[in-house]
């Protein structure tokens, strides 16, 4: 091996020289051309560049900023390594109150670097400030309508929706009938005219979570309910402070391998945790010690998941799936 790379070495050098060898007689010719055949063999030819990426990437992560801890500038670090990732923050982003001065203090010194890719949805702890108006204030247009909180945008070859499921806070609702509901069912119905095409939604409550402090929250079942008739595959939380991986399953809960949405609780953004004492019906994986993010990556008909534990942390989770 040693006498392989010497000889590359040499045939290299003999690159840059190549240019002063006279061009003239027969000899002189066979010789470039040995060379040159050579040459080309141990690498003398300029690298290929990296092929494009194989798929569009996604790393999220909910339950983030506080002034307090220092478990937020850990998963930054995660996020910042994962380049060219949309990064979904799950809610809860600036503790206590999601204020102004929370978000500048607390959450622009750690996550407030990816701000210009960053597609946000509001938690609880940010109606703590009026009108989440801290939240609104910090992500601008990327937020949505402060009215609202809800918006959707395509990546790659998926459809992404970003749902407010603060149900029942000042005048937001998740029923039938709400400004919520309606705009939702329109949404997905005009999507779903891109056949072949993969759904992924997110809000910061759970619709199922095995979570000790809050749980699942049933009167998310009509947004699910609308997600799992228009052929949605994943959908993301936070707000219990763990992670944890369910079965595709339907919105009252019924494992559904072939129709069922898939659903990923990320509360792990670094603010604490939250135990996990007995896993419900569906949960596949589940781990209320580590912080992290989640790292999807979107191809045009499937995906796959892998979560990412701080330094000093070994937990994982990663697998694939398709979409419907």
């Amino acid at each position: 091996m040693t006498q392989i790379k010497n000889h590359r070495g040499l045939f290299l050098k003999t690159c840059q020289a190549l240019g002063g060898i006279a061009a003239g007689g027969r000899i002189a010719t066979v010789v470039i051309v040995a060379l040159l055949t050579m040459l080309l063999a141990f690498g003398c030819a300029p690298e290929r560049p990296p092929g494009p990426p194989s798929g569009e990437l996604i790393v999220a992560a909910g339950d983030i900023a506080n002034c307090a801890g220092e478990g937020d500038e850990a998963t930054a670090k995660l996020v910042a390594g994962i380049d060219g990732a949309t990064v979904l923050t799950l809610g809860d982003n600036a503790y206590p109150d999601g204020s102004a001065q929370d978000f500048e203090e607390c959450y622009e010194p750690s996550w407030g670097q990816f701000e210009e890719r960053t597609r946000p949805i509001p938690g609880n702890h940010e109606y703590e400030t009026e009108g989440a108006r801290g939240y609104f204030d910090y992500f601008g247009e990327a937020a949505g309508d402060p009215e609202e909180g809800y918006y959707s945008y395509d990546l790659g070859s998926w459809h992404i929706v970003a749902l407010n499921s603060n149900c029942g806070v000042e005048e937001i609702r998740c029923g039938p009938g709400s400004a919520q509901m309606e705009w939702l069912k329109e949404d997905l119905a005009t999507n779903a005219a891109d056949e072949g095409g993969c759904t992924l939604a997110y809000m910061h409550h759970p619709r199922f979570s095995s979570g000790e402090e809050h749980g699942s929250t049933p009167n998310l079942e009509p947004l699910w309910e609308a997600l799992y008739e228009a052929g949605a595959d994943v959908v993301l939380s936070g707000h219990e402070h763990n992670y944890e991986r369910f079965a595709p399953q339907d919105p009252e809960g019924r494992a559904d391998p072939e129709r069922g949405i898939r659903e990923f609780v990320v509360g792990t953004g670094g603010k604490s945790h939250y135990p996990i004492v007995a896993p419900i019906a569906n949960s596949e994986v589940h781990d209320d010690t580590s912080y992290g993010v989640l790292k999807l990556t979107l191809h045009p008909h499937s995906y796959e998941w892998e979560f990412v534990p701080v330094a000093g942390e070994t937990f994982t989770d990663s697998g694939s799936g398709r979409c419907h």
